[in-house]
């Protein structure tokens, strides 16, 4: 399996990888002396870390690293803030474009990264990544962090996208196997309706759970070749941009979504798009692989929803994509480069250990990039995501992710006002094309 060249420069070779620095960092003193600005903790012995997972398991991870983090390092602290995922990005921007953003924060990699790198916002952490770590990392989750031949974060999990279900709601209508084309999944839907589940829970409130349906068309409609190069050149003249958003609206025509999705969140609480599968009100939800942890945390006991499962999404009739083609992503972490550069590449290095790494696993139930924790990985929700993702043609990073954030989210809004009867198929299209223009 290769990633996707959503970024048309070259990633950095597995040996030069390899070959980084282990040990206790030295990065040079030019580097660290640019450490401690105003946009950290404010000395070299202070780090600052935002992340997104504001309850359970996640956020007791991050608190328990930083402590142990802290253990290790004499002198050093490590202040964590946990924000709401759907308003990380707009806080991150605002806090850098005041010279205020944290030292260390989650990066969503893409165009989104590339556009922070040339602000020259974001540390390369090339050299200073251990080379324990290098080796049981695969150069896929790094080059999914690599701009013009530099690595600016440390991938942490593999996040490949699918559909979610709850196999008990499957058995009550009837379902015997699972979709593998969208002739099939239309008629699982249809059985669904008539055992009285709502068939597939959307949280278009926060657009890109909608947009996710988009994303997964046009990786079935597009060739891999036309999908890289529409990304690449930022145009989008190929018939299959367009007939992606058709075939959305076609699906969207039959009903398949929870009543009141354009209202309903993707992540926050009982009623939202995951809430609904985690209190079987919802049969399926498409989504990336973080969301067996958030299903989990709002089931009544707050423990994994034991008849969870996963599928990839469907192949579309006459496309060109690959049936086996991933969407997904690699979550990873940042050091802004005006942290204190040293201790922050090794906080980096720090969580990446076997140990570090299965805990990550534990707590965010999700696939670590670190090969050598994967068999921490017992879920039956995520263990046929492992093989997919092993088996892809390709993997594709999410557009919005690949396109930036100005041009992603004029996407995803597009998405949702065509889901909403105030768009069509081609007014995606042009709205990617306005967006893109503008860069």
């Amino acid at each position: 399996m290769k990633l996707s060249a959503h970024n048309p420069h070259p990633a950095r070779s597995r040996r030069r990888v390899a070959g980084m620095m282990a040990g206790v960092l030295t990065a040079s003193l030019a580097l660290a002396a640019c450490g401690g600005g105003s946009g950290g903790g404010g000395d070299d012995n202070t780090l600052t870390l935002w992340h997104n997972a504001t309850t359970g398991p996640g956020s007791q991870y991050w608190e328990t690293i930083a402590a142990d983090f802290e253990a290790s390092h004499e002198g050093v602290t490590v202040e964590v803030q946990a924000i709401q995922n759907e308003d990380l990005d707009g806080k991150l921007q605002t806090a850098q474009n005041a010279g205020e953003g944290p030292d260390v924060f989650l990066a969503r990699g893409g165009g989104k990264l590339r556009d922070m790198v040339e602000a020259g916002l974001v540390l390369d952490i090339s050299d200073m990544i251990d080379k324990s770590v290098a080796a049981e990392v695969p150069e896929s989750a790094f080059s999914a962090y690599t701009v013009d031949d530099g690595v600016y974060a440390m991938p942490t999990s593999l996040q490949p996208g699918g559909i979610y279900y709850s196999q008990d709601l499957f058995d009550a209508a009837g379902i015997t196997a699972t979709p593998t084309t969208m002739e099939e999944l239309s008629d699982a839907v249809a059985k669904l309706k008539d055992s009285g589940t709502s068939p597939i829970a959307l949280g278009a409130k926060d657009a890109w759970p909608a947009a996710h349906w988009y994303y997964f068309f046009a990786l079935r409609e597009c060739s891999q070749e036309t999908l890289e190069r529409s990304l690449s050149e930022l145009k989008f003249s190929d018939q299959c941009w367009v007939d992606a958003g058709q075939d959305l609206a076609d699906f969207a025509g039959t009903g398949p979504f929870n009543s009141g999705f354009l209202t309903t969140s993707a992540q926050q609480g009982a009623g939202s798009s995951a809430g609904m599968v985690a209190n079987h009100q919802a049969a399926m939800e498409l989504m990336g692989t973080w969301n067996v942890g958030v299903i989990a945390s709002l089931t009544p006991d707050e423990q994994p929803l034991p008849d969870l499962r996963w599928f990839p999404f469907p192949a579309v009739d006459g496309g060109k994509g690959d049936p086996t083609a991933i969407m997904g992503g690699v979550d990873g972490y940042a050091c802004s480069s005006t942290a204190p550069a040293e201790l922050c590449a090794e906080f980096l290095n720090f969580f990446m250990s076997e140990a570090n790494q299965e805990a990550y696993a534990d707590a965010f139930e999700t696939i670590p990039v670190n090969e050598k924790a994967q068999d921490q990985v017992t879920s039956e929700a995520l263990l046929p995501q492992v093989k997919a993702n092993n088996d892809a043609a390709y993997s594709q990073v999410w557009l919005d992710t690949s396109l930036g954030q100005n041009i992603g989210n004029a996407l995803n809004v597009a998405v949702v006002d065509m889901l909403a009867g105030k768009g069509d198929a081609q007014g995606i299209v042009d709205a990617m094309s306005a967006a893109a223009a503008k860069e």
